[in-house]
């Protein structure tokens, strides 16, 4: 995570914000009043995915179960009937 103050973010905007969607790198810019953190639409985008699988315990635990299964327990790409 990059670490910046209002100030230098004003002055670096292009830069710290081509950083954060080229290399997903999230940007933490402190103020006076607080913090805030930009991230890039993409890192965004994946959080939102997480929260919304996350929230539906079934759909959770089935990919759990799938994650920790061998890979006999799949069919292989080439014997799929596209």
């Amino acid at each position: 995570m990059t670490n910046t103050n209002i100030t230098n973010f004003r002055r670096d905007i292009y830069k710290l914000l081509e950083n954060a969607i080229k290399y997903n790198e999230p940007i933490n810019i402190s103020t006076k009043n607080g913090n805030a953190v930009v991230l890039s639409e993409e890192d965004y985008n994946n959080l939102i995915e997480t929260l919304y699988i996350s929230s539906m315990p079934k759909l959770k635990e089935e990919l759990i179960k799938r994650k920790n299964s061998s890979d006999e327990d799949f069919v292989k790409e080439d014997e799929v009937d596209w």
